[in-house]
């Protein structure tokens, strides 16, 4: 079964294709973590928010990396984490085109 894991946390920016810029190295790197089947990235820079929403092989590999992942901003001095882990429905995300396979 796919499991998700949204993250959404305050964030100052940069925002748009300065993020792009900026992140672009994180991203190719994200590529190599166990389990990762793909990343959605997201940002609200009117709220000050940014995160993803991502697709993992497991839930082990999931919540392994929301671990890895909250202490990195933590670290950073980030507050206001939120990360869920989630399954997902398969057979109903198919009716909507969701997309849970890397193809």
């Amino acid at each position: 079964m796919a499991v998700i894991l949204q993250v959404h946390f305050p964030f100052e920016g940069p925002f748009g294709q300065a993020m792009v810029e900026a992140m672009t190295p994180l991203a190719r790197s994200i590529n190599d973590e166990p389990g990762l089947l793909w990343k959605i990235w997201t940002e609200d820079a009117a709220g000050k928010r940014a995160g993803g929403v991502y697709l993992f092989a497991t839930r082990a590999d999931a919540e392994a990396y929301r671990q890895m992942h909250t202490a990195r901003l933590e670290g950073m001095g980030v507050t206001g984490i939120e990360a869920q882990v989630l399954e997902a429905n398969e057979a109903l995300s198919a009716i909507n085109g969701g997309p849970l396979n890397r193809d």
